[in-house]
């Protein structure tokens, strides 16, 4: 059940170092606006700041900073821009003598002015409250409006501190983090009457406090979806990777009663992606985050229900219907299955990998660590386009990237367009005929050590960020004896399972299994998990949207 999350009223904030000025602003913003909003005044920018930073903390918004260009010990250009940090959509406006127009012009190129108003500004009627009215218009009409912000406190380099954040990030929920050994942490610790013993520590925006959470409990406090609303659906989606979020798309907006379950966030590996080029209609690329956030809404609003952080173990026959069975022992059942769990990245099997990840060794791009790569030497472990557009984006930041690669080349597995952009920038070396063999680091990762094939010789380097992308391991053990997979572990479906004109053997139906239907009738296979798929994001989308298709005609007739 979540619970509702109080609603303060907006504030307005005015900061001038003269008392009589400070309390005339405030009192004629009070006059007009005292109904609706509150009215927080402040003597200095340090104070004033000290007030923002305890409206963060209750998760209070912010509509309008006001604040003096002179103040003697920082000035307003400086409050407003340190303002910025925690309050970035609150509109700011300057107040300025007549002399410091300039200033005030300038800053708004500096500091991203809203408006600078000229002392004095008697009538308020004509010169204070059209100017704040704007403003709160545009406030709350912004498409930026603030959200109420979940706060994490936690350790650099503890593994569950950087899965929450992972968590919290892929799932486009809102949050700040805080390291728990820097002043602001340690408050934030007190604050929550939190030892700070076990992290991470997540302040929920109604003030609740979440001590080492899982997942479940994440998605249930802060407004995901983890329970299905039904026992009984016409198309079950296990997995919401881009085949999937099609499967849903289309299987919803087609009138099927849908549920997609997720285990950790949509999106699935494209959903971590920084950049994707080659997708259809994004001339410009697009992020994974964002194709998925767009494929999640239009689901939603087709009528979908996106049910995540339950993992599906289990895949049942009974009768005319499919169970799906969750690990905590529930269950759903539907006419029609879709498999589209896509494939994991493969544990590194070199010494002290498994020690070290989420301390500086990671699996995937983890997009929550990429600003922590500033000014880095980054390591990346792979030669597909995954791995190759995370080193472009890393590149931004990063001083230099490396692609550690055992091939003699990037070109048998990467696509051309990304090959060349990886040749053309300064800041990224590929080592080819190389592999990881070991990884070393009192705590977090400090030293790889590399081993060069081709000349023979091994070698260590200093390093604080590895980024595994090795192979695509399915991940299907719990379809064992349920559905037909191949040697790899991947499903087999459509004329695949046909041999010889004839149906695999307890295939129960006069007619052959479909295209992408598996084994048994009425449970499909899409995307990277099907064997033989394209293993590319486009391909996945498109075959979800083919399921949907097939699972209307197994339906009709089966």
């Amino acid at each position: 059940m979540n619970h509702p999350v109080a609603s303060a009223k907006p504030a307005l904030l005015t900061v001038d170092d003269d008392p009589g000025v400070s309390r005339a602003v405030a009192r004629d913003l009070r006059r007009r606006y005292g109904e609706k909003y509150r009215i927080i005044r402040a003597e200095s920018g340090e104070s004033a700041l000290e007030a923002l930073r305890e409206l963060k903390l209750r998760g209070d918004p912010v509509a309008v900073i006001l604040a003096d260009y002179r103040m003697p010990a920082m000035s307003g250009i400086e409050f407003l821009e340190k303002a910025m940090d925690l309050y970035p959509v609150a509109r700011r406006v300057l107040l300025t003598a007549y002399a410091d127009t300039d200033a005030a012009i300038e800053a708004i190129n500096v500091i991203d002015l809203d408006y600078y108003l000229l002392k004095p500004w008697d009538p308020p009627e004509e010169k204070l409250y059209p100017v704040v009215d704007a403003l709160l218009d545009a406030w709350a009409s912004s498409e930026r409006h603030p959200v109420e912000e979940t706060k994490v406190i936690g350790h650099r380099w503890a593994a569950r501190s950087s899965e929450v954040r992972e968590f919290l990030a892929r799932n486009q929920l809102s949050y700040r983090w805080y390291m728990s050994d820097e002043p602001e942490g340690e408050r934030l610790l007190a604050a929550a009457g939190a030892d700070g013993l076990r992290l991470p520590v997540v302040i929920c925006p109604d003030g609740d406090v979440l001590v080492e959470p899982a997942d479940t409990e994440l998605g249930n406090r802060l407004g995901l979806r983890t329970s299905p609303s039904e026992n009984f659906y016409d198309l079950v989606v296990v997995g919401g990777g881009p085949a999937g979020l099609g499967a849903a798309v289309y299987g919803a907006s087609e009138g099927l009663r849908t549920a997609l379950v997720e285990r950790t966030a949509t999106g699935g590996q494209a959903g971590q992606s920084s950049r994707i080029e080659n997708y259809l209609g994004f001339p410009d690329g697009v992020s994974g985050a964002q194709l998925a956030d767009r494929a999640r809404r239009q689901a939603t609003r087709f009528g979908a229900e996106l049910i995540t952080t339950r993992d599906v173990v289990a895949l049942e026959v009974n009768g005319s219907a499919r169970t799906v069975r969750f690990a905590d022992g529930h269950t759903i059942d539907a006419h029609t299955v879709i498999l589209a769990t896509g494939v994991s990245y493969r544990r590194h099997p070199a010494p002290g990998i498994d020690e070290l990840t989420g301390r500086g060794v990671f699996y995937g791009s983890a997009v929550t660590e990429a600003a922590r790569c500033a000014d880095q030497d980054v390591y990346i472990v792979g030669g597909a386009n995954s791995a190759g557009q995370a080193a472009m984006y890393l590149a931004r930041g990063a001083r230099t990237v490396t692609i550690v690669v055992r091939a003699k080349s990037l070109e048998d597995s990467m696509s051309y367009y990304l090959i060349q952009q990886i040749q053309q920038n300064p800041r990224i070396r590929v080592r080819p005929c190389t592999e990881v063999v070991g990884v070393e680091g009192d705590g977090h990762l400090e030293r790889i050590r590399l081993r060069d094939n081709a000349g023979g010789y091994e070698e260590t380097v200093d390093a604080g960020f590895l980024f595994l992308f090795i192979g695509a391991a399915p991940r299907t053990e719990w379809l064992d004896g349920v559905v037909i997979r191949d040697e790899h572990g991947f499903v087999v479906s459509g004329p695949d399972l046909v041999v010889d004109g004839k149906a695999p053997s307890g295939w129960p139906l006069d007619r052959l299994p479909h295209h992408l239907e598996t084994s048994v009738p009425g449970i499909f296979a899409a995307g990277d998990v099907r064997s033989e798929s394209a293993k590319r994001v486009a391909s996945a989308v498109g075959e979800g949207a083919m399921a949907v298709m097939l699972v209307h005609r197994y339906i009709g007739q089966p």
